[in-house]
């Protein structure tokens, strides 16, 4: 079902058919282009001139040719952009699994509702790849897009904060305001192709620093979604181990390590990021606009967005329909084709490639087991009350991770499944179905004392 505003985080906005599509749609499909537009129209004297033909045949890519506004060369909110609702909190020295340290470390975050006097009434909220903090509210100075959870958070809301004080980080490596690739390091320039590897580990580490800093000693409820899972699940051992009570966990669409699968997916997202010639192997902020990688952050995103969802769902929404009044016998586009530009064009004005790189690296590396006897020895560990759930049509991260979650930690309930026919992306827009879910849990979880 498609209930609910769709969110404008990381995946997509209001599902629609092409032959419902408003007057304009097109107009950010050609901003973004294809490959074709993006590398070859700019560098292609030739096809560069109005009308011109070989043989009279219009050419393959004639209708990509409209000029593209210049793209910044990074989404990144940087030091002296609109703080919109963000606040920031400076950790100090994050230690890394993977070797080195990073010196000084900001996280950005925002909070709603009230911590109570007992201190109980916390929930810790963690975003997925592309994602931030601005989990609830409008866009505007400080946030170019709206909340991506809406519908989960806020007086009333399944998540209600009229009852919990509610905390989003910004992760790690991110690029809204938390330390990452595009931050200034210490020898006053961004870190660039210079920021270290981190891992989910090394997130949740520097998490766990911020709760400290705001007086929290338990997390009544931790819930994310797809890579925010990933540090849902790392939270249930890291937590604890910390001196933070985990009461309670969502897990959903994710799982406790990453897949072979998943890694081959990844795999040419970062190649066309790296491929880009004006990612200039990371070191590419003091470039100008529309002179940075947003080509190859483009390329990665019409990737990945192809994986948040179901075939079933493209060939009924999409199929074989042109797009507008573009022919693609005579180089025009499928209107998929301009529905993934689209994306990229999204995501290329809003996001950093640096970060989506590092992002994507830790997700790779993430594995619960890692030092810990092993993926079912860890999640048999773990003693937080467990709400599992997975997207029927999910094909990145597969319905069967989910059930191994529930299956093998103890406070586990058995996984529950949105029905879609949305795929991954379903977690952003089933709200008929996944809200429910977290309200009955939660409510559980309260009365059995958790």
């Amino acid at each position: 079902m498609r209930t609910g505003p769709a969110s404008p985080d990381e995946h997509d906005d209001r599902p629609r058919g092409p032959l419902t599509q408003p007057a304009g749609w097109d107009v950010p499909a050609r901003d973004a282009g294809s490959s074709v537009h993006w590398s070859v129209m700019n560098h292609d004297p030739q096809r560069s001139l109005p009308g011109w033909t070989r043989g009279g045949v219009p050419p393959r890519a004639q209708s990509r040719r409209a000029h593209a506004p210049a793209f910044p060369v990074s989404g990144a909110w940087r030091e002296g952009d609109p703080q919109g609702d963000r606040r920031f909190a400076d950790i100090g020295a994050l230690e890394l699994e993977a070797g080195g340290i990073i010196p000084a470390v900001r996280v950005a975050y925002e909070t709603w509702g009230t911590l109570n006097a007992a201190g109980d009434n916390a929930v810790l909220i963690l975003h997925a790849l592309t994602g931030d903090s601005h989990v609830r509210g409008a866009a505007g100075p400080g946030h170019q897009t709206a909340g991506w959870w809406n519908d989960m958070v806020g007086p009333g809301a399944p998540i209600d904060t009229d009852r919990y004080f509610v905390v989003a980080p910004n992760v790690v490596g991110g690029c809204q305001g938390t330390t990452g690739p595009s931050s200034i390091a210490p020898d006053g320039r961004p870190w660039g192709s210079q920021f270290p590897v981190v891992t989910v580990r090394d997130q949740v580490a520097a998490e766990i620093e911020l709760s400290r800093m705001l007086g929290i000693d338990a997390w009544q409820f931790v819930v994310g979604a797809s890579m925010g899972g990933l540090r849902v699940l790392e939270w249930a051992i890291l937590g604890p181990e910390a001196g933070i009570a985990v009461e309670s966990i969502g897990v959903i669409a994710s799982a406790a390590q990453t897949s072979g699968d998943q890694i081959a997916w990844a795999h040419p997202q970062l190649t066309a990021i790296h491929a880009d010639p004006r990612f200039r192997g990371g070191d590419y902020y003091e470039a100008a606009p529309g002179d940075g990688p947003h080509v190859g952050l483009g390329i990665a995103r019409q990737i990945a967005h192809t994986t948040y969802r179901s075939a079933v769902e493209l060939d009924e929404r999409f199929g074989r329909i042109p797009q507008g009044g573009e022919d693609p016998m005579r180089g025009g586009r499928f209107a998929v084709q301009s529905y993934l530009d689209h994306h990229a064009s999204k995501l290329a004005r809003r996001f950093d490639a640096n970060s989506y790189v590092v992002l994507t690296e830790s997700m790779l590396t993430h594995d619960l087991g890692r030092d810990r006897g092993g993926v079912m020895t860890a999640l048999r560990s773990i003693t937080a009350r467990t709400l599992v759930v997975a997207v029927e049509t999910d094909r990145l991260f597969l319905p069967a991770e989910s059930r191994r979650i529930a299956d093998l930690v103890p406070g586990a309930e058995p996984a529950h499944v949105l029905r879609s026919d949305l795929g991954h992306d379903g977690f952003l827009i089933e709200f008929d179905q996944l809200g429910p879910l977290v309200v009955d849990f939660l409510a559980r979880a309260t009365r059995s004392g958790a």
